[in-house]
């Protein structure tokens, strides 16, 4: 049956409506208006600001680069806060669900495209901004990325929201109108930390290709519950599924002392034997918490969409953020560190609880106080976040530009520009 189909019953012989699915939905639609939250499109649009920022003037200025493992500087929010708006987005266009089936379909559909282009685009086909060359070797290609991340969050804060729906929140009840995908929630947390803590990590070897020849690395480690960069559960499972062929191969770590803070093409043999090692910070145990922040982003879609009025969405908001960044600063304190590669609990909350502020001083600011017309590009890099995320910060616009040379392939804008100021 179609979904603006009625559903037909029969009472003594005749054809009577009971229920009229696209009526109902129009009745509820206009029963609670609602405008277009643009406060929403500008957040997106600073997520891809602060990404492109971070990329290209990161390496100028460290301190708002990755953090190399433990702590957080601004590199290390852009990917939580683009998982956060996904939760947030799903929450507003998936309010009024007809056909959960189709509406999964939709959701797996778009999971592949994105998880595929992600691939395509940080796989290691596309050559670099030092290089005329592309093609991967498919042994050695990486399957984890940003936009792979995105499509998991994704996929399961969407399947949340339409398999596990909520009821009409109160103010009271915030925790308990949506306590199934809360416990969704701390059921990938508990098991991230289950991973992260209880696996037993084995002394591991790895080989490098070198201009010499292969050489083989070894790495003591025999330990359980290690967060260090050589030890850690979270690289383990990586190593045994995706194999570390397929993983990062300048993880942020190599701007650690201990590996000279160099993060080069080469790493020099008197570092330890782990800074020559691949590691992917969008692996496989971190993606558990990655999805899980999508999950929070929905319970704040929940509340823009439930509360009609700017200070009962104001309120509820400041309430959630402020106990997340709560809870995160005290599993902090505690021993729990702040980790964006391992994308720890503590991280979790802690930057999603800042997601959550930033959120609402930008509704703010422009729902509230109409400042639209000053976020304007903001407003439009959100509305085109996935165009300018290919062309930009995936380097397709650079690479474009590499390609027109004078005479020699050396002769070319961006890769003066590298020699000149990012290499300096």
């Amino acid at each position: 049956m179609a979904e603006n189909e009625p559903l037909l019953g029969r009472n003594n012989g005749e054809e009577v409506v009971l229920v009229e699915r696209e009526s109902e939905a129009t009745q509820r639609k206009t029963a609670t208006p609602s405008s277009r939250v643009v406060s929403l499109d500008v957040f997106r649009g600073l997520c891809v600001f602060l990404m492109m920022l971070v990329d290209y003037a990161g390496s100028v200025f460290p301190s708002i680069a990755h953090s190399p493992w433990n702590g957080v500087r601004l590199a290390d929010f852009v990917m939580l806060f683009f998982l956060f708006v996904v939760g947030v987005s799903l929450a507003i266009v998936n309010k009024i669900v007809l056909d959960r089936t189709g509406a999964t379909l939709k959701v797996v559909i778009r999971t592949l495209k994105l998880f595929i282009l992600g691939i395509f685009l940080q796989g290691g086909y596309l050559h670099g901004i030092t290089g005329l060359t592309y093609g991967v070797d498919i042994e050695r290609i990486r399957w984890m990325g940003i936009l792979q991340r995105i499509a998991v969050g994704y996929i399961v804060a969407a399947l949340c929201e339409i398999w596990l729906p909520t009821q009409e929140m109160k103010r009271v009840a915030l925790f308990r109108n949506s306590i199934c995908q809360w416990c969704i929630m701390f059921l990938l947390s508990a098991i991230h930390c289950g991973l992260l803590y209880g696996l037993y990590v084995p002394d591991w070897q790895f080989s490098v290709l070198q201009s010499t020849g292969s050489t083989i690395y070894e790495v003591k480690c025999s330990v359980r519950g290690d967060l260090g960069p050589a030890c850690n559960s979270a690289a383990m499972i990586d190593r045994y599924i995706l194999g570390i062929d397929h993983l990062y191969t300048k993880p942020v770590y190599r701007n650690m002392k201990e590996c000279n803070g160099s993060n080069r093409e080469t790493v020099s043999e008197s570092m330890p034997s782990w800074c020559h090692a691949a590691f992917d910070p969008e692996g496989i145990v971190s993606s558990l918490t990655a999805a899980a922040t999508s999950i929070i982003g929905l319970q704040y879609g929940h509340i823009l969409v439930q509360f009609q009025d700017h200070k009962g969405r104001l309120y509820n908001w400041s309430i959630l953020s402020l106990s997340l960044l709560a809870v995160g600063l005290f599993l902090d304190l505690v021993g729990m560190p702040l980790n964006k590669s391992l994308y720890t609990i503590s991280y979790m909350l802690v930057t999603s609880g800042a997601a959550g502020i930033t959120f609402c001083l930008l509704y703010l600011l422009v729902d509230i106080y109409g400042w639209r017309r000053l976020m304007f590009v903001l407003e439009w890099m959100g509305k085109h976040s996935l165009s300018i995320f290919i062309l930009i910060t995936s380097n397709i616009a650079v690479i474009f530009i590499q390609g027109f040379y004078w005479r020699d392939p050396q002769n070319n804008i961006v890769r003066w520009i590298v020699t000149r100021f990012v290499q300096k």
